[in-house]
């Protein structure tokens, strides 16, 4: 009996945190908001993502290979169709939405004999929007009442520790004095930028963030999440190429929701969002069915077989590139 493989990579790329904007990022147009009360939408960036795998069986022959790969949907901010398919005859292509609002492509091959190449390259096609500030944080207040489905909001996830003591110290440090909620939110996130230095490494959390006073984007985003979550001001990681940052959840004077974003590492933007890379996911504690324990972020996934005796595992290349835009 031959072993099965599986690679899982945490991600595409390591994340730069960086602010800048592929030189493509120029298209712009208009969109506009559903509740005057809440963020609104500004210009419209067009970009085309190519997103698949590349399999290649050159060191034996492989069968039953499984992969899945998280691709980009709809969200408020975004809009996002497919405009191109690259796909091999003996590979089949489908969908699935995981309960979290997590979009995956799921690849079955199979067999791959002995030297073949197994192409899945799909394009997706990504109107990302500005998000703009709204015009009276006054009106926002924390939600008495929240929805079932986003009560995890406010709970510990991997990375994001709401229940370590000096994470709590702090968060009651940053708010002091502060009386709405908006106030309070953007006390946290100026208290963050302020006592954590900007330092890219490998992936340590919030808690060791604060410890060391360093991070990246990652630990940033993570210690102002908990920070909020231990205020019950729901917050949430937003995922995209090369980067990540925070949303929070406030509703207004009419009683309705709003995620609304701001930049932990870089530029200071809180409220509002001059990004247009493609959001690829939205929170920090998902359900995989792949994996037992909860991830923090979607990864990429393969798994499959030796095809007999002289049977390997393929070279794998997941792709996620900027095209032209349109």
């Amino acid at each position: 009996m031959f072993s099965r493989f599986v690679v899982l990579l945490v991600g595409l790329t390591i994340l730069s945190c960086g602010p800048a904007l592929h030189a493509a990022d120029k298209k712009a147009g208009k969109a506009t908001a559903p509740n005057n009360n809440g963020v609104k939408f500004g210009k419209v960036t067009t970009q085309r993502w190519q997103v698949g795998v590349i399999l290649n069986a050159r060191s034996g022959g492989c069968r039953d290979l499984i992969s899945t790969i998280p691709v980009p949907t709809d969200w408020p901010e975004q809009k996002v169709q497919i405009v191109d398919e690259d796909i091999s005859a003996f590979a089949h292509v489908d969908y699935r939405m995981l309960d979290n609002g997590v979009k995956q492509m799921v690849i079955n091959i199979p067999h791959l004999p002995a030297g073949q190449v197994a192409k899945v390259l799909v394009t997706f096609e990504v109107d990302r929007s500005h998000i703009l500030a709204p015009a009276d944080p006054s009106l926002f207040s924390i939600p008495k009442r929240l929805p079932r489905e986003l009560s995890k909001y406010l709970a510990a996830s991997p990375y994001i520790e709401t229940r370590h003591p000096d994470v709590i110290k702090a968060a009651k440090e940053a708010v002091e004095g502060k009386e709405s909620a908006w106030d309070q939110v953007e006390a946290i996130y100026d208290w963050v930028r302020d006592h954590v230095k900007y330092q890219n490494g490998e992936l340590k959390g919030a808690a060791a963030a604060l410890r060391d006073k360093t991070g990246d984007c990652e630990e940033m985003t993570s210690l102002f999440i908990a920070m909020c979550r231990i205020h019950k001001i729901p917050a949430r990681t937003v995922w995209i190429p090369d980067h990540c940052y925070p949303e929070f959840y406030l509703v207004d004077s009419e009683g309705k929701g709003h995620w609304i974003p701001c930049q932990a590492a870089g530029t200071r933007d809180f409220g509002n969002m001059p990004e247009f890379r493609p959001v690829l996911q939205k929170g920090d504690n998902f359900t995989v069915p792949e994996k037992k324990k909860p991830q923090r972020y979607v990864a990429e996934f393969l798994t499959g077989k030796p095809d007999g005796a002289g049977g390997g595992a393929p070279a794998s290349e997941f792709v996620r590139k900027l095209m032209n835009v349109p």
